[in-house]
């Protein structure tokens, strides 16, 4: 009888053991290093050192590399989901950190060739805002075109901010008084009718 015990280290304390903390332990790190230099840069085996388990506990919660990226990014879509429901108006920390990790792993995905709209089953944060969208547009359509617009908005601003404070000219402005115009134009997006898009005043 074999159980879920790691072999190595991951040197942060004991070795996971369980499946539950084997598959825990397995998503965490994946995503770590896929935010760090890419799926395709990563092994199998970088992620079992990383997490402390054995390479062929990861083979076998979660089968291969495509398998574990679709798992990882579902994880990290649930994660974006969570702190959305932790953020308040005050705070939008947890939210931050969150869809920092997410995008960055779904653009190194992508640059890696990966499938992303396909693995990725899950889209917790995407379907909210589709839902806030839907009372301010005419169809479907628009509202989740509107969602799509600001989901390209923050991916951009996420992995090309200081590229693009640079070459706009805008290194004076403090990163609250950057997020907050990417706030409102996000808002302008999402809570206006394409059709009508500067409604009268009341």
């Amino acid at each position: 009888m074999t159980t879920d015990r790691a072999t190595g280290s991951s040197g942060t304390g004991e070795a996971p053991v369980g499946r539950d903390a084997v598959v825990s332990a397995v998503l965490t790190h994946a995503a770590e290093l896929f935010a760090e230099r890419g799926p395709a840069a990563t092994s199998i085996r970088d992620i079992a050192e990383r997490a402390g388990v054995n390479h062929g506990l990861v083979f076998r919660h979660f089968g291969a590399k495509d398998q574990l990226v679709a798992r990882v990014l579902d994880h990290l879509a649930a994660e974006s989901g969570a702190a959305l429901d932790r953020s308040g108006p005050g705070d939008r920390s947890p939210l931050d950190a969150a869809l920092r990790m997410h995008l960055t792993v779904l653009a190194r995905s992508i640059l890696d060739g990966y499938p992303v709209a396909q693995l990725q089953r899950d889209f917790p944060v995407i379907s909210r805002l589709i839902e806030r969208a839907r009372p301010f547009h005419e169809s479907e359509h628009d509202a989740s075109l509107a969602v799509a617009h600001v989901a390209a908005l923050s991916l951009g601003w996420q992995l090309f901010g200081s590229f693009l404070q640079g070459a706009a000219g805008l290194e004076d402005m403090s990163e609250a008084e950057l997020q907050r115009d990417i706030d409102a134009e996000a808002a302008r997006i999402l809570l206006s009718d394409p059709a009508d898009p500067f409604p009268p005043a009341e």
